[in-house]
């Protein structure tokens, strides 16, 4: 009773404690939120602030760069002032060369011209020597030619009836011509209207290319947009890892912190230890704070099981300075009865005689092989060397069992703890769970500190660089340019427009051209009929030549003395014209000298009159050199001014940077603290419901004990809370039956502190596995549910789609043969829809084909048309594209074909492939693919839908 009340009072007294801490903490949350909210409107002020005067920095290089155009504009007409001035200088020095050589030029063409016209002289009386000698011959033959001509007319009737015959001919060639002009007229507007329609591509291709650049543009802050969003992701998800890592150190945190204060307690309260011992502990009549032999040493922790199997008997020995110390303990214990203790002495260890320790040393056989000193793998203050060294001078650990054959009396202990061995005796068999958890617990404490600090550094280094990342993505938010798309977009909106009337200029040029390509078909068509008409009018005109072919022989026989008589005229006239062509040739010649003379005279004066343009144009370029020096040093100036400026106005800006970014790191410390504040706030409220729970325990185990008392002993708790203790039994002897009963306790081994995690933890386990595989079969469940539903589903949808699709086949397979054909579908399988296959039945009337491969290529076209088409009446699609469907068919069958189209061409518009006339009779628009050169080919649409 005096437990439950002492537990209810510290419970009810922490409860008050944590009540007090909690609403401290609201009050300071509070407070710290409303200062929170005022620097963050303070914190919008100042960004406002930095964003005006980012924009006026932006619009000072703007003016910068435009400053800057300017002196490289002046740089370049500067240059190009200078390259000019050297060109005129270079062309003034070559100029005075060039002027020297022509003047030498003319002076001597005019004497090559004095020498020439020497010569024509004599040659002129040669010439007329020739010209007698041809007169005389052509007396003789113009008498030849009398006889011929009276031949020669006989012909000419007969040539002139031909010339009437040729004038049809020609009048009607001539209106072929004419319309042949016509065709041509219309060929040339082609032309005239293909270079419109360069034109309009070339513009097309223009603004395409304008809409390709926006739309990369587009892309690429698309592309950075999207980048900046994978890498707020990326940074977002290292974010997340980060903090499962702090949680996952935050745990092995408060694990360490757990093991620290568990081991803490277990060595305050002395778990494990005797009565005595603890008695001792606490008691301040000799000198308590003497170690503990299992605090004063530290084993590694692959040797710990194994070192305590041999210090087991010694791990609650006291280690006192002298005896006196160890007699006060003695008699303390003795006085309040409260059992035996152990002491070691510890001068008495410090000046023991080392005398056979030295012997052993000297022993060639000390160090065994295949075994390590016990005191290698300890580690104990200088104070306590001794004492180790007395307890673990002759042990040693073994690896493995063959160091057990030849241990020369000395301990040998297994690594893991298995076996002990000494001289005369061998103990072992399995190891404890809890075996090694006594030795070193001081030690392990100080371990466990060490350890807590190093984490609690990982801990820290993690939260900072889980702020840094999120800094990143605060920055990654404010590269985003939302503004810089839109407008982007509009401007690829607006060539979009341009691009798509350009396309409609471009139809419009098109259709020109196809009505175009009919009139020329109507002209071709006249020429044609024109041939026609003058075809007899050609037969005459053959037989007027046949005839004149007899007069032509008649005239020849005549021709051919004429031509004997002109032979010798000719070979007159021709040496008479060669003499001429001499003379003719020598007069260009002296005409050709002129011509060069005048020429170089006129080069001569133009020559003169550049050099002086030149020499104008250099005094000019030089003026301009002048002005743009000045203006060009007058830019730079005020470009110097600009950049000291510039330089101004960016330290201002940079300076109000980085007060904007301490300012919101500032802003962030303080949300951070505040949400320290929240967490310890949801600490404290935990505590507070444990308390309560706890609280809800001791009331619930008291009201037990009370309802105990009452069954199993007819007691009532309230009749007995005021009287004394009642027992035949002396304290001495319920000491001693205490006693007997904790060392029966002892024997059974310590207790696990972690039996009741390890539980929990496995309990956890099972459950979670136990819940996992509830899950399992419920989703098991659920999808073979499912999969029945599925399959149900698809097999009803595929049976109303087959109905559906048969009941269309039958009705379009009629309309394309006869009411009398037959036609069907068949399942092979209906057991099986899954995997069932269809036959198609056709049978045209008066055919019963085993097979569709029996019928003959039109009607299996028919059949797969009709089949298609009832596929598509399931769900008719706005386009439908069909490539020489009609090619088997005969005429008959394609009007049933065009027929079908035209019906089902309300719902959807069809697109066909074809060579056949009926088919293109019956469209509405036709496209036709021409070659106009080799390689190019281009659309030639004709609309029947404008016409009647």
């Amino acid at each position: 009773m005096e437990s439950f009340n002492v537990t209810y009072k510290d419970l009810n007294a922490q409860h008050e404690t944590e009540t007090d801490k909690r609403i401290k903490l609201e009050a300071e949350i509070a407070t710290d939120e409303a200062a929170l909210e005022q620097d963050k409107v303070v914190f919008i002020e100042k960004e406002k602030e930095l964003q005006a005067m980012q924009h006026a920095f932006n619009e000072m290089l703007q003016l910068l760069r435009t400053k800057e155009n300017e002196k490289n504009l002046a740089a370049q007409r500067l240059d190009h002032l200078k390259e000019r001035e050297a060109g005129l200088q270079d062309f003034l020095q070559k100029a005075e060369g060039q002027q020297q050589g022509i003047e030498e030029s003319i002076a001597f063409t005019g004497s090559q011209l004095e020498e020439e016209g020497n010569n024509l002289e004599g040659m002129n009386e040669q010439l007329m020597q020739l010209r007698n000698e041809m007169d005389a011959k052509r007396v003789v033959m113009d008498e030849k030619r009398i006889a011929l001509d009276a031949l020669r007319s006989g012909y000419q009737q007969v040539q002139r009836n031909q010339f009437e015959a040729e004038k049809k001919v020609v009048i009607a060639d001539t209106s072929i011509q004419n319309l042949s002009r016509a065709v041509q007229q219309i060929d040339d507007d082609k032309v005239q209207r293909d270079n419109q329609r360069k034109h309009l591509a070339d513009d097309l291709h223009l603004r395409e290319r304008e809409l390709n650049i926006k739309r990369t543009d587009l892309d690429q802050l698309q592309k950075h947009q999207d980048y900046t969003k994978d890498q707020i992701l990326q940074t977002q998800g290292l974010l997340e890892t980060l903090r499962t890592k702090l949680a996952e150190e935050s745990r092995k945190l408060d694990s360490k912190k757990n093991e620290h204060d568990l081991l803490k307690s277990l060595i305050d309260s002395m778990e494990g230890y005797p009565d005595s011992v603890k008695f001792l502990h606490n008691n301040q009549g000799w000198n308590h704070t003497a170690p503990i032999l299992s605090d004063i040493i530290y084993v590694k922790e692959e040797y710990r099981t194994a070192v305590e199997n041999v210090l087991e008997p010694y791990l609650s020995y006291y280690v006192v300075n002298n005896l006196q110390e160890g007699l006060q303990a003695v008699h303390l214990l003795d006085e309040h009865k409260k059992g035996k203790a152990n002491f070691f002495l510890l001068d008495k260890i410090q000046n023991r005689d080392f005398q056979d320790q030295k012997d052993l040393e000297g022993n060639e056989n000390y160090k065994l092989e295949g075994l390590i000193p016990a005191l290698s793998v300890i580690d104990v203050d200088d104070k306590y060397k001794k004492l180790a060294e007395h307890l673990l001078e002759n042990v040693f650990v073994a690896e493995n069992e063959e160091a057990l054959q030849n241990s020369n009396g000395f301990v040998v202990i297994e690594k893991s703890g298995r076996y002990v061995k000494g001289k005369y005796f061998l103990t072992g068999g399995s190891v404890g769970l809890f075996e090694g958890k006594k030795i070193g617990r001081a030690k392990n404490l100080e371990k466990l500190q060490e350890e807590i600090l190093s984490q609690n550094a990982v801990v820290e280094l993690l939260k900072e660089e889980i702020q840094e990342r999120h800094n990143e993505v605060i920055a990654f938010n404010e590269e985003l340019r939302e503004s810089t798309l839109k407008n982007t977009e509009i401007e690829i909106q607006e060539l979009t427009n341009q691009v798509f009337s350009l396309h409609n200029k471009l139809e419009n040029l098109h259709a020109l051209q196809s009505q175009s390509q009919h009139r020329q078909e109507e002209l071709q068509s006249q020429i044609q009929q024109t041939q026609n008409s003058v075809e007899a009018t050609r037969n005459d005109l053959k037989w007027l030549s046949e005839e004149l072919v007899v007069q032509a022989a008649r005239l020849s026989e005549g021709e051919d003395v004429f031509k004997n008589e002109e032979g010798f005229y000719n070979e007159s006239n021709r040496q008479y014209n060669e003499f001429n062509l001499l003379v003719t040739r020598q007069q260009s010649k002296i005409a050709a000298l002129k011509q060069e003379l005048d020429f170089k005279n006129n080069q001569l004066s133009e020559l003169r009159q550049q050099i002086e343009n030149n020499t104008t144009q250099l005094s000019d370029s030089r003026q301009q050199i002048e002005q743009c020096i000045e203006q060009l040093e007058q830019v730079e100036e005020e470009l110097f001014n600009m950049l000291k400026g510039k330089e101004d106005e960016e330290r201002k800006l940079n300076e109000a940077d980085q007060a904007y970014y301490n300012f919101r790191n500032e802003l962030s410390e303080k949300e951070s603290l505040l949400r320290h504040k929240a967490k310890d706030k949801e600490q404290v409220e935990h505590l507070l419901a444990e308390i309560k729970d706890k609280l809800n325990d001791v009331k619930l185990q008291l009201a037990g004990m009370k309802e105990r008392l009452h069954v199993e002993f007819r007691i009532q708790l309230e009749d007995i809370l005021d009287e004394a203790r009642i027992n035949e039994m002396t304290v001495d002897e319920l000491q001693e039956k205490t006693d007997r009963m904790k060392k029966r306790l002892e024997n059974l081994g310590e207790v696990n502190p972690t039996a009741i995690e390890a539980f929990t933890e496995m309990k956890k386990r099972y459950e979670f596995i136990l819940e996992q595989k509830n899950d399992l079969v419920s989703a098991k469940e659920s999808l073979l549910q499912t999969i029945q539903e599925v399959e149900a589903t698809a097999n009803q949808k595929f049976l109303e789609t087959f109905h559906l699709v048969r009941e269309h086949f039958l009705r379009v397979f009629k309309s394309l043969f006869t009411e009398d054909d037959q036609c069907d579908l068949i399942l092979e399988n209906p057991e099986n829809l899954a995997e069932t296959g269809i036959d198609v039945i056709a049978k045209p009337k008066g055919k019963r084909p085993s097979s569709l491969t029996q019928l003959s290529g039109g009607e299996r076209t028919l059949t797969a048309t009709a089949l298609l088409f009832a596929i598509y009446l399931i769900k008719p699609a706005p386009f439908c594209i069909l490539d020489e469907v009609d090619a088997p068919l005969d005429d008959a069958n394609v009007g049933k074909f065009t027929n079908m189209i035209r019906e089902f061409s309300g719902n959807s518009q069809f697109i066909i492939v074809t060579h056949n006339k009926m088919t293109m009779s019956a469209v509405d628009v036709i496209y036709g693919v021409t070659m106009q050169e080799p390689g190019v080919s281009r659309l030639v649409p004709v609309d029947f839908r404008s016409l009647s």
